[in-house]
């Protein structure tokens, strides 16, 4: 039987690795890294990194091979990430058939945590179409972790609600009525500037927990255009960028409500 290992590593800082997910590494027979290009492979250093540092025994085969990439001119965007999810299992599948046969601990390095906007789970899930497996999830660092340690600030105002969303809705359906704070990802196209800035605060951050990371905070109708500058900068520098940010708007006193002692 495979056994099927999805191992949140955090934004690409290796001190963001559990101890769960050092010692999960440290079993895997086979570790599948992901490569999508020149532009980007530094994405694949950082998984290179950590499985030097962490995957200790000395069996474990680490095997690379061609991510499918999205076709983003696909007029069905549903339709599209659906058959794309599906190459992408069938990539997996095949080294998996390749390099592990039908039995042995497959562990895939997946950035920040499996269950936040990200597909993992469900690729995952494809395979049981083809391939008998088991599957175990390591949660990791997630980006919005790393944004509000980054910030010292907290997710959400007091007794406040918070929704996590995309630079896709944003852009599409505007700020959701009735929510405080937004939790904004996967946005490449810094959609924050279709608001109306107006008593909005933005925190935003990139390459959180690397040695590049850059972070800016304050008003959005200021910082917005610095955000903008910066992202494109770096983006062109880097050849990515991997950010994400929170906006809040300013709220009336909540005089009732009486917020739990730290800790609780």
């Amino acid at each position: 039987m495979i056994e099927i290992l999805l191992i949140g590593i955090g934004s690409g800082n290796p001190d963001h690795l559990t101890l769960e997910a050092i010692k999960a590494l440290r079993t895997a027979d086979i570790i599948l890294i992901p490569l999508k290009g020149a532009d980007k492979s530094d994405l694949a250093d950082v998984r290179r990194q950590m499985v030097a540092e962490f995957a200790t025994k000395p069996e474990t085969r680490v095997v690379e091979f061609q991510m499918p990439r999205r076709n983003v001119e696909h007029p069905d965007y549903l339709a599209g990430v659906e058959e794309w999810h599906a190459n992408i299992a069938a990539a997996w599948r095949q080294e998996i058939a390749n390099h592990a046969g039908t039995s042995g601990r497959v562990a895939l390095l997946v950035w920040g945590d499996p269950s936040l906007y990200d597909s993992t789970l469900r690729i995952t899930a494809r395979l049981s179409e083809q391939l008998p497996f088991t599957v175990r999830v390591v949660p990791g660092i997630t980006s919005l972790q790393a944004l509000t340690a980054a910030h010292r600030t907290p997710l959400n105002d007091i007794g406040g609600n918070v929704l996590i969303t995309t630079g896709r809705q944003l852009r599409d359906n505007g700020w959701p009525e009735g929510i405080d704070t937004l939790a904004v990802m996967l946005d490449g196209e810094t959609s924050f500037q279709s608001l109306d800035g107006k008593g909005v605060f933005i925190w935003w951050g990139a390459f959180l927990g690397r040695p590049e990371e850059i972070i800016l905070s304050g008003p959005l109708e200021d910082t917005g255009p610095r955000i903008v500058a910066a992202r494109s900068q770096a983006r062109a520098r880097h050849g990515w960028i991997m950010d994400i940010y929170i906006l809040r708007r300013e709220t009336p006193q909540r005089g009732q409500e009486c917020p739990s002692e730290p800790g609780d």
